[in-house]
């Protein structure tokens, strides 16, 4: 039963089907969409995740279904990729779901909340737990449904000119990190810039800004922060993980043929499982290089993190209180993470906490 449950759930049933795709897909008809990302070409994580899932479901339709991909700004400006999809100028966009906070916050509950769960957390509750369910009910209202395609697992905490040593040094704090991370952090006196990730490195440089955020070792190295900023800052609580999905039009998506929504959702499935895999393979020596390069580690001091997690309860208990589908997902999501919680104490913590410990005292003896 769970493991039919899975085939459901990830869409393997339409890679199974996809071994005879282009003798099933003789009877269906010609399908073309168009994809409009958040994100530019240079991210090839990211962006190349929906080149290689346009490639996935051509492959396996025999080119019956064909979508063309566009980056950021192509179409619509990165930001503006679930207006576009709802109003049907594309059928199909790439995007992380708490970019869109703004019109409601239980938006942000597909990807990630501050102090949330981490990536298998996260597809745990997606795919068994009800959070796949419950999000698209929410996603009706605009016309959307939603497939995760990938995760960047638990992020940096950004790149600090200066060290953050109490809570004091948030004060006045110009720190390039948006959505509800910034919201919370504006609680403790830090004052949050929106800045598109192009224009970071020279705001960093110019002083226009004191810190910033992206996402962890193999991204950031990119883009050259450890030249301006030195101090890098872990863990990224705002960010366990950084769920992505494909969010396709509802009209466009009911409309598609059962095959090809199975098909489509396999190729998806098979991308959330590679983006994992690939930030886990490189960002070990993109890590290496930049401390090798002159970048600092630092950890976030637990009184700070304290801090930002009360702010962060109290943001919570307010959006609970104003917005009923932001506290719908919310106590679904927080008794859901609760028991994750305590089972990953018992046997992952224990073990991660003990590898973590051999491998600094191999160091120490190296």
């Amino acid at each position: 039963m769970e493991r039919r449950k899975f085939f459901s759930h990830s869409g393997m049933a339409g890679v199974i089907a996809a071994g005879s795709a282009p003798a099933f897909a003789q009877g269906l008809p010609e399908v073309r969409w168009r994809l409009t990302s958040s994100f530019p070409k240079s991210l090839d994580t990211l962006y190349g995740a929906a080149e290689n899932i346009a490639k996935r479901v051509s492959d396996a339709t025999g080119g019956k279904f064909q979508i063309r991909t566009f980056a950021a700004g192509e179409i619509v400006p990165g930001l503006q990729v679930l207006d576009a999809v709802q109003n049907g100028s594309v059928e199909v966009g790439q995007t992380a779901m708490y970019y869109y906070f703004g019109k409601n916050p239980a938006f942000s509950f597909a990807t990630v909340i501050p102090f949330g769960m981490n990536a298998r957390q996260q597809n745990a509750w997606w795919y068994y737990g009800g959070g796949n369910e419950l999000y698209n009910d929410f996603l009706k209202a605009y016309n959307c449904h939603a497939i995760c395609y990938g995760n960047t697992g638990t992020q940096m905490g950004g790149w600090f000119r200066k060290e953050i040593k109490t809570l004091a040094d948030l004060k006045g704090l110009k720190f390039r990190v948006g959505g509800v991370a910034g919201m919370i952090l504006s609680r403790l006196g830090v004052v949050p810039q929106q800045i598109a990730a192009g224009d970071i490195y020279p705001a960093l440089e110019k002083g226009t800004i004191d810190a910033a955020e992206w996402i962890g070792p193999y991204d950031d190295e990119k883009l050259g922060f450890a030249k301006v900023a030195k101090y890098y800052y872990t863990p990224g609580w705002w960010e366990g993980n950084s769920s992505g999905h494909m969010i396709v039009n509802l009209k466009a998506w009911e409309e598609l043929p059962k095959d090809y929504q199975n098909i489509f959702a396999a190729a998806c499935g098979e991308s959330n499982a590679m983006a994992m895999a690939k930030y886990d393979h490189v960002n070990p020596g993109a890590l290496r290089r930049l401390i090798a390069g002159g970048a600092q580690l630092r950890s976030f001091p637990r009184p700070v993190m304290d801090a930002c997690y009360q702010a962060a309860q109290e943001q919570y208990a307010e959006w609970s209180a104003k917005v009923p589908e932001f506290n719908t997902l919310y106590n679904h999501y927080t008794r859901y993470l609760a028991d994750e919680l305590a089972w990953f104490r018992v046997a992952e913590g224990t073990y991660d906490n003990y590898m973590s410990s051999l491998g600094q005292n191999a160091k120490r003896k190296g």
